[in-house]
Parts: C-alpha cells; sequence; structure tokens
C-alpha cells in the first residue's frame, strides 16, 4: 500500500502567507521596516525563501524595497490614497460587470452568508476580513486575470485607510454598509450588472470622500501617511 502523499507548501509561500496576515491584520503598520534577518530567526527559515516573500508582496502592493533602508510597507499620502480609492471606483465596478454573468447560485448563497455576518459583527478586525471576503467574491467570476490582480493589489494599499475609516464612521454608521452591501447584492442576484456597477462605485466614493473630510487620518500633512 502506498503512503499517502502530502503537498508541502513551499517555504517563501509559507513566509509570505505569515507577512501577508501580520500587515493585513494591521499588526505591521505604513512606514514599518520588515527585517529580513529577524524575520528568517523568528520563522525558523533562510534568508532566501525570505527575500523571495518580499518579492511576492512587493507584487501585491504590500511592501516595498528601498536600496539603503530595505524593505517596509508602504505609508501613502492622503491625495495618493484618493486617487487610488478612485482608480478603484472606476476599475472594481468593470471587475463587477465581468463577474456577474460567471457567479452561480452557491456564489449567491455564500454571499448572502457573508453579509449576515457582517451585520451579526462588532469587531473592526473581523468586520474588515468579511468586508474583504464579500466583495472578493463578488469579482470572482472575471476572467481577466490582469484586471483581478489590481482589484486586489488596490484593495492591498488602501488596507490600512479603510481600517482608520471604519474606526472613523464607528458603529453607528455601520447601517450604511450594510445597507449599501444589501443593494448590491440584489442587483448581483438579478443579474443587473447596470444597477451594480452604480451601486459599488457609490460605496466605494462614500468612504473616499468621507476620508478625505478627516485628515488627522494622515500624518504630518499630505504627503505623510497614517501612523500607528
Amino acid at each position: 500500500m502506498r503512503a499517502r502523499e502530502t503537498t508541502r507548501i513551499p517555504e517563501s509561500e509559507r513566509v509570505a502567507g505569515h507577512l501577508r496576515e501580520a500587515i493585513l491584520s494591521g499588526r505591521i503598520g505604513p512606514g514599518e521596516r520588515i527585517r529580513q534577518e529577524e524575520l528568517a530567526t523568528r520563522l525558523g527559515a533562510s534568508r532566501l525563501p525570505v527575500r523571495e516573500a518580499l518579492r511576492m508582496l512587493e507584487a501585491e502592493g504590500l511592501t516595498e524595497h528601498h536600496p539603503r533602508r530595505g524593505a517596509r510597507v508602504p505609508r501613502l499620502g492622503m491625495h495618493q490614497v484618493d486617487v487610488i480609492y478612485q482608480m478603484r471606483e472606476r476599475l472594481e465596478p468593470l471587475a463587477l460587470a465581468e463577474s456577474i454573468p460567471h457567479l452561480t447560485g452557491d456564489d449567491h448563497r455564500g454571499l448572502a452568508l457573508i453579509q449576515d455576518a457582517i451585520e451579526a459583527n462588532t469587531d473592526i478586525g473581523e468586520f474588515l476580513a468579511l468586508d474583504r471576503e464579500f466583495h472578493l467574491l463578488t469579482y470572482s467570476g472575471c476572467g481577466i486575470g490582469q484586471l483581478s490582480a489590481m482589484v486586489v493589489r488596490l484593495w492591498n494599499e488602501t488596507q490600512h485607510y479603510r481600517r482608520a475609516f471604519m474606526r472613523l464612521s464607528g458603529p453607528a454608521r455601520r447601517w450604511v454598509v450594510n445597507a449599501e452591501h444589501r443593494l448590491l447584492l440584489d442587483a448581483i442576484v438579478r443579474g443587473d450588472a447596470v444597477d451594480a456597477e452604480r451601486c459599488l462605485s457609490g460605496h466605494i466614493r462614500r468612504t473616499r470622500v468621507e476620508l478625505s473630510q478627516h485628515p488627522e487620518v494622515f500624518a504630518d500633512g499630505p504627503d505623510a501617511g497614517v501612523r500607528r
């Protein structure tokens, strides 16, 4: 009898997964350096897979590399974030329109379950994870790889500012997010791409506009970023 074969995750992917989760959860914040030696020691990895993991995350928009200062999480200014949100307003409705015809009944039910969990949740970290899962599932039927990759990168780059937005808006404004999600879900289930694009664009724009009214989110003016 042959022994069952197990698939071993490449070391670089293991390191990338650890770092990805730490950055998206906010444990490593904008501007913070990622020291390769310390990371390799902590994770019991060699330097080569750590470097490869950092290259992977740089392609995803989660890290950046400076020749003299090494790797760090990008720190964006107010204008940069505003422009990235404008990019999202244009690109994500396109990804959604490409996706809707290919979403299945199981996808629709999955979206409804995620939204139920969002509405039952009060923790910001859990909300951000569920919100990301909800929206990326709506785009999962998009067959244009370049578009899908760009959407994920833009989400990664604005993660810290979405967290700041949720802290600023507080639980009293959560009903707005839920109402917009329900309208978006209704349009998706009906297969109405035009209505869905309109709902989504307004949903993203509202976050952008509300963030622009809170310069305290950004440190030391328009060319700096969030401090933690």
